[in-house]
């Protein structure tokens, strides 16, 4: 088994601007990686960028710059985005990179030697936009290639193929033996179809004449790797498969398999559930090197997929300058069900943002500091009082937010972490209505009891900020600045009871302000 958790996502193409899609992708992978490190555990967060390819080379063309010279400046969109949004990757991956260029041609050169490649003759139809040969299956119901495939031209050119149809048996059965292959596993059946209608061979190849763009077979340097089978490698390339002597890449078998790796469902099938499990099998991988995919579903508008041709993407850059990266990461991750689509509202950004964090968790932080340094001046007393109410909250509603959030992480499913976190902290709101602590503070009969509900809410807050750390990591160093708790976020101190005797609580400054709809128009 592997020393580290490996997560890694679908490296983005460089030939579109980062959309929404690409924002949510690499938050939640970003989130499952810091749910690991606030475990303790040691993780690797690779990510990166897809430079090869016709639509690169052709845009490249129409503006007059060098294919490389594109590719670099659309990657630099992508890395402001992550910085903007706090994903914080430990591997980089760009496929112009010298290192995965040599493992991708000793990985050719290897699948030549074994023959699982052979060159031969075809004249058919071809995708510019998906680079891809299409087949009579592709045709709809009037017996032409849609609008998806974009424009297709009928070629006749020798190409190198790699024997996928061999390997079509040992799928299937892998996928019926291995639950944890596809994540959601209402995706498993999809799949399944899919590799029961495999009945050709893999074009991985382009002529030069026609391609210059990629890399170079090291067999037949009349032609270049097609880009999805160059693509699909820098899942091993990065992690230091077959990696030179002092590549400064990580040890192989330290992270290899992925815990998992993070798709979209529109590039399930075939590109992952197909080419890169049977790359994989093809070059020697063990059933048990495998890696799980978790396959997302997308944000749509008002139901329908966003596209720049209807004119109803939304752009992420902006949402993060109008209300923050915060605010967005939460709204990412708490209003979509991982594996299944959502529609996208600006409005319910702001509502639940408003609802959940600033009137919950930022105003029941706000009141308990409030309270403590009117009442208390910011010093906790724990007086042992038997209180109902404060039992609650103490021996049942943290214990059970917490085994609710951390069963609902191990599953991927983000949303219902949350909401466990968000109904913990009514519950504290809740207390307060009920015990009235400007009540209880004329009464000097009831002193303890005081005592114990601030002691209470400030041991909840501490247990709330570890628990919203992956998704909203400055949030939660700033609810521990206030209550000048100097650890960081870490599960293993969820342990009620960790805010000492006598512990001083710093001075409330809101977390959450509340969002405001824009003058300006919305992306909605």
């Amino acid at each position: 088994m592997p020393d580290c958790t490996y997560y890694t996502t679908a490296i983005d193409y460089t030939n579109a601007a980062p959309h929404i899609g690409h924002a949510y992708e690499k938050v939640l992978t970003d989130v499952l990686a810091r749910f690991e490190k606030l475990k303790g555990e040691p993780v690797y967060f690779l990510t990166g960028v897809d430079q090869h390819g016709q639509k690169v080379q052709q845009s490249a063309e129409k503006e007059g710059v060098p294919p490389q010279e594109f590719a670099d400046r659309c990657t630099e969109k992508f890395l402001a985005l992550w910085k903007t949004l706090g994903v914080d990757y430990d591997g980089w991956a760009a496929t112009t990179h010298p290192v995965h260029k040599n493992v991708v041609q000793k990985i050719l050169q290897k699948l030549h030697d074994e023959g699982q490649l052979y060159k031969q003759a075809h004249r058919g139809f071809y995708s510019v936009r998906q680079e891809q040969f299409l087949t009579d299956k592709e045709r709809n119901e009037s017996g032409e290639f849609g609008p998806e495939w974009g424009q297709v031209v009928e070629l006749q050119e020798e190409n190198w193929y790699f024997r996928l149809a061999q390997h079509r048996e040992w799928l299937l059965h892998y996928i019926d033996t291995h639950d944890s292959f596809i994540v959601p596993t209402f995706r498993r059946a999809e799949l399944r179809n899919a590799v029961e209608k495999i009945s050709g061979d893999l074009c991985i190849s382009r002529p030069k004449s026609r391609l210059s763009w990629g890399i170079e077979l090291p067999f037949d340097t009349e032609y270049v790797t097609y880009v999805w089978f160059d693509a699909l490698i820098n899942y091993i390339s990065f992690a230091g498969y077959l990696a030179e002597p002092g590549s400064g890449l990580p040890e192989f078998s330290k992270l290899w398999p992925a815990r998992a790796q993070v798709i979209g469902k529109d590039i399930l099938i075939p590109a992952h559930g197909i080419y890169w499990s049977i790359m994989l099998h093809a070059l020697g991988f063990p059933d048990d090197q495998i890696p799980t995919l978790l396959v997302h579903g997308w944000w749509n508008i008002a139901g329908a997929k966003m596209s720049k041709s209807l004119g109803n993407t939304v752009d992420p850059v902006l949402l993060a300058e109008r209300y923050g990266s915060g605010a967005l990461r939460y709204y990412l991750m708490a209003d979509i069900s991982t594996g299944k689509d959502s529609d996208f509202s600006e409005e319910r950004l702001r509502m639940r943002f408003n609802d959940e964090l600033a009137n919950n968790v930022g105003n029941l932080l706000n009141r308990t500091l409030n309270m403590s340094q009117r009442y208390r001046s910011g010093i906790l007393r724990n007086p042992p009082l038997a209180d109902a109410g404060l039992q609650t909250l103490s021996s049942q509603e943290a214990p059970a937010a917490v085994s609710a959030y951390t069963e609902a992480m191990t599953e991927y499913r983000i949303d219902a972490s949350l909401h466990a976190v968000v109904q913990f902290a009514r519950a504290c709101n809740q207390l307060i209505e009920a015990s009235a602590p400007w009540k209880l503070a004329k009464d000097p009969t009831e002193t303890d009891r005081l005592d114990a509900v601030l002691y209470h809410l400030a041991e909840s807050l501490r247990i709330i900020g570890i628990l919203l750390a992956p998704v909203l990591p400055e949030a939660s160093h700033s609810i521990f600045e206030q209550l000048q708790w100097p650890h960081p976020a870490r599960l293993r101190d969820v342990v009620w009871g960790q805010l000492p005797e006598g512990h001083v609580l710093g001075i409330p400054t809101p977390v959450f302000p509340r969002l405001e709809a824009p003058a300006t128009p919305q992306t909605e």
